[in-house]
């Protein structure tokens, strides 16, 4: 009984220390700022910057829909271009709206399987496809970071050291962790794991798709943060803002946030103080980026609702039509 209890236990616990952890990052910061900074970054949006985010998002919902369905086509699971916008959509409102920031990606790749008949190939779509855009992201990031002036340049010789040990000792050990059964279930997971980025991600049909879209996506939220940020007050170029904001919402990727909120106000308020800015102008930019993210994604919170109605009426039918 005990084996059963522990592990839902763990699971309990970690289910609040994400959002508890975003909430502590918040307090700390109202703690030392203020109620001003974010208060402010609500004050400065305007009908410009929101028109601005939401066209900026539309480019990069198209663009990171066209990567799933390239993805999910590979692994058998394909699905039209409008399909995958539509859902794209939903699953960026579901994540901004709700704690954690993957909720919504997990019910695209549920709602998709189901559709398609195999919700594990729907959920490893989801998973290839955003694995695949962080990884682009990263690359991006490392790059920018060494190529242009910032607070963590003068590190980066020795952040890339460590990135390049612990790959290497990553190897490593799936090498030597390699299961001798081919019938293991070890075996039969690094085998499809194989498949699914053969197929999905490295087919000549496929990666210039994912890494194109990839690019195109990591460039309309940077530049969506850049809006943000002048919309606040911050009177600062583009090439000094462009290494700060990829910075900023790389911490979006870490899990202890609210919805994304959290872990990317305190590094705007690191990175922002570090660069001269003001730690509370990172504040007020990174608070106007997360609301002018959430408007721009409120067509998915109507395309919900519709497909929710819709579901709703195709499961009734049958039930209709044996009555009549």
């Amino acid at each position: 009984m005990s084996d059963g209890v522990v592990p839902g236990g763990r699971r309990t616990a970690w289910a609040w220390a994400r959002p508890a952890g975003g909430a502590g990052i918040l307090g700390v910061l109202v703690w030392q700022l203020g109620t001003v900074p974010f208060l402010e970054g609500v004050r400065a949006i305007s009908v410009w910057s929101l028109l601005a985010a939401t066209a900026i998002t539309a480019l990069a919902t198209v663009c990171s829909a066209w990567r799933w369905q390239v993805v999910a086509r590979g692994l058998g699971v394909g699905m039209s271009l409008r399909e995958a916008v539509a859902a794209y959509y939903t699953s960026q409102f579901l994540n901004s709206a709700l704690p954690g920031g993957v909720l919504g990606d997990v019910h695209r790749g549920v709602q998709h399987g189901r559709d398609a008949g195999d919700v594990g190939r729907g959920l490893r779509a989801v998973a290839w496809e955003r694995a695949a855009g962080q990884t682009v992201q990263v690359v991006l990031l490392v790059v920018v970071l060494c190529a242009m002036a910032s607070p963590v340049r003068p590190v980066m010789v020795w952040v890339l050291a460590a990135v390049a040990g612990t790959v290497a000792l990553g190897l490593l050990l799936v090498v030597r962790s390699r299961p001798r059964g081919a019938a293991s279930r070890r075996a039969r997971v690094l085998r499809a794991a194989r498949a699914d980025v053969r197929h999905g991600l490295l087919d000549p049909r496929a990666w210039p798709v994912v890494a194109g879209t990839s690019v195109v996506v990591a460039a309309g939220h940077t530049g969506t943060f850049l809006v943000a940020a002048w919309t606040t007050g911050t009177h600062a170029s583009p090439a000094q803002l462009w290494p700060l904001a990829m910075l900023i919402l790389f911490a979006m990727v870490l899990p202890v946030s609210i919805g994304g909120w959290g872990p990317r106000e305190g590094v705007a308020a690191w990175v922002f103080g570090a660069a001269g800015l003001g730690a509370a102008q990172g504040v007020a930019a990174a608070t106007a980026y997360g609301v002018l993210g959430l408007v721009a994604t409120l067509p998915g919170a109507v395309l919900l609702v519709t497909d929710r109605v819709r579901r709703g009426r195709l499961r009734a039918a049958p039930v209709a039509v044996g009555t009549g």
